[in-house]
């Protein structure tokens, strides 16, 4: 395995590198587009506003490699931030073009409860996905965000989770997959579905 943590300067790295490294995988913090051509596995983490994370992998010319290791079926994780790229575009800080590896649009979280939404909620499933083997049902995970992805096509929304109003949590299309919350801090549950990613090869 030869497993990249992206930096482009708006990750929650290091406790993503420590909650792989306690699942008995190593990773390896990558910033240029030669690194990523190496990868097996790659995850994109974030914390910040879409339009500077944009901004910044477009300055480090990131993104020709991020889809190069799309295309090439390797599988591709985003957290938090990191899922919210993925998308079509993003409305935070005025509109922003994503990644489009899935389509769908990052919108302001609209609900009768505080903002951000800080703290844990129970998963509710819509389908089966490789990184959720040996995951109960309904456990709670860990989230800190103020937007969420709407996914285009409901067939992608592979989890929501309820604050207020249901929204997308976990999206994913063939070997890209993306969660809202934070594995890395997400305890036993949390760890166990980036060790199922680091075993996933890709296809679901």
């Amino acid at each position: 395995m030869n497993i990249g943590v992206l930096n482009y300067g708006m990750g929650n790295i290091k406790s993503v590198l420590n909650a792989i490294d306690a699942v008995g995988y190593d990773a390896h913090v990558v910033a240029a587009p030669d690194q990523l051509a190496e990868l097996t596995h790659l995850i994109i983490p974030g914390v910040g506003a879409f339009g500077n994370a944009m901004a910044n992998l477009a300055s480090a010319t990131l993104l020709e490699a991020i889809h190069e290791h799309v295309r090439q079926g390797r599988p591709l994780m985003g957290v938090c931030l990191g899922m919210q790229l993925l998308a079509t575009q993003g409305e935070e800080g005025g509109l922003n073009a994503g990644l489009n590896l899935i389509p769908g649009v990052v919108r302001h979280l609209e609900v009768d409860a505080p903002v951000p939404h800080v703290g844990w909620n129970a998963l509710i499933h819509h389908q089966e996905h490789p990184i959720f083997q040996g995951v109960k049902k309904h456990v709670d995970f860990y989230f800190v965000h103020s937007y969420y992805f709407a996914a285009q096509d409901r067939s992608h929304v592979v989890a929501e989770t309820e604050y207020g109003v249901a929204f997308p949590v976990v999206v994913g299309r063939d070997n890209i997959v993306g969660v809202q919350f934070h594995p890395e801090k997400s305890q036993d549950n949390g760890l166990k579905i980036l060790e199922n990613f680091c075993e996933w090869d890709g296809r679901c």
